[in-house]
């Protein structure tokens, strides 16, 4: 198996995991909120063994998010952008949770910038912007990840992986989703997810679907994770760019 190596990119501190001794296509993921950098690492060596020989093609890379949460608590937590979590689990109690998702969250603009710096940095490294890229995140990490597509790469990714995310600054995402013509959105949403509702997500889906985009929604009884499912049809769908 390869050996994750560290890299900066931009301003993100990020891991990174090659399928092979020549990738072509960058994969991107970003944890959620209260995560370490490393949180999702794993996921390339899940991948790297179902993709067998076509893992070569690709370089899994993991930004650790810059704002750390240390001062709150957890040693290690990142965070991409303040999120009030009494306020947050007061909307699903009181299921006003759909009130939040015209929101558009106090640092979000400076998180979609580091990301979308680092997006170009890794994309040139591996010297073509023919290449197809793909990006993605689980929970906090999937809002930052559309809403980067949408409000700040130049380029759409040929895949966009949304785990467990929601809904938010809802105007602004519905006056650019044409921007996705050109993607594939793969999104899943446990049915038991206490944090983020799985009915905000099936509202997300609505938005994906009504805008023409080229998206799957797949639900699963569970929390809020990533099941094995879609790490599977992740790994078809990254065999399905070669």
């Amino acid at each position: 198996m390869p050996q994750p190596r560290r890299a900066l990119y931009g301003s993100l501190e990020c891991i990174v995991v090659d399928g092979g001794e020549t990738p072509t296509i960058p994969v991107i993921l970003c944890h959620g909120y209260g995560a370490p950098g490393t949180d999702l690492v794993g996921l390339a060596f899940e991948w790297i063994s179902l993709l067998g020989d076509d893992a070569g093609a690709f370089r899994f890379v993991f930004p650790a998010a810059p704002l750390s949460l240390a001062e709150m608590g957890m040693p290690g937590a990142r965070a991409w952008w303040p999120i009030n979590m009494a306020q947050l689990a007061d909307a699903i109690q009181a299921s006003r949770f759909r009130d939040m998702h015209d929101h558009e969250p106090d640092g979000i603009t400076a998180a979609r910038e580091a990301l979308c710096q680092a997006v170009r940095e890794i994309k040139a490294e591996l010297g073509s912007d023919a290449n197809p890229f793909v990006l993605g995140g689980f929970s906090q990490g999937a809002m930052l990840t559309l809403d980067a597509s949408l409000r700040g790469l130049p380029e759409s990714p040929a895949l966009l992986l949304l785990y467990s995310g929601t809904v938010i600054c809802k105007p602004l995402w519905d006056a650019t989703l044409g921007r996705l013509g050109d993607t594939h959105v793969y999104q899943a949403h446990g049915t038991l997810d206490p944090i983020l509702p799985f009915e905000s997500a099936e509202e997300l889906s609505r938005m994906l679907i009504k805008a023409g985009i080229d998206a799957e929604f797949h639900s699963f009884d569970g929390p809020h994770t990533i099941d094995t499912d879609s790490i599977a049809r992740t790994a078809q769908l990254l065999r399905d760019l070669l």
